[in-house]
């Protein structure tokens, strides 16, 4: 090597002294810890099981709305009328 060569090369250190290396490192690193945090949570909480009637119930939950819909029906008429345009009414004026 020449004279300047040497005076241009710069002595590195170890790679561990760099921070884009820990950069690098950093993404993989979380998706591990992020995984296992996850699994943790899976297997301490699991979902309990479904119950053996699930679709009697579902059932009654439907009837319960049917009964729920019917009794706000007046509001529902009443709203529907008072969006009506005026031109789609019916001429109530005296003959």
């Amino acid at each position: 090597m020449t004279q300047v060569a040497k005076k241009l090369e710069v002595p590195s250190g170890p790679w561990w002294k760099y921070g884009h290396v820990w950069l690098v490192f950093a993404g993989p690193a979380v998706v591990v810890v992020a995984g296992i945090a996850t699994a943790m949570i899976a297997m301490n909480g699991a979902d309990p099981v479904v119950d053996n009637d699930y679709y009697q119930k579902g059932l009654n939950i439907n009837q319960e709305l049917r009964h729920i819909e019917k009794s706000l029906a007046p509001a529902g008429a009443a709203r529907n009328h008072v969006t009506t345009p005026d031109a789609d009414l019916p001429n109530l004026a005296p003959k």
